[in-house]
């Protein structure tokens, strides 16, 4: 059976005091729509990665999110605005 697609939105988190946030059975994604750089492209995948293992423990999720985030951001991924 083919999951459902994993969806990202952006808004303001400042009152969750967090970068983002996932709901792994929903397969929903929020980030903070202020994150900008690696910091954006860190959180974002660390949240797709609770959806996606959400048996994981947190410390596993942030050592994998930081060390994938660090290598794609060194080798040049950005995100651009095309609008």
């Amino acid at each position: 059976m083919k999951k459902k697609p994993i969806e990202i939105s952006y808004k303001k988190l400042g009152r969750n005091k967090a970068h983002g946030l996932a709901w792994d059975k929903e397969r929903e994604v929020v980030i903070d729509s202020g994150l900008t750089g690696q910091d954006l492209l860190e959180t974002l995948i660390h949240e797709i990665m609770h959806c996606q293992n959400p048996k994981w423990p947190e410390i596993k999720i942030v050592g994998h999110s930081k060390e994938m985030a660090d290598l794609l951001w060194q080798q040049g991924f950005r995100k651009v605005q095309l609008k």
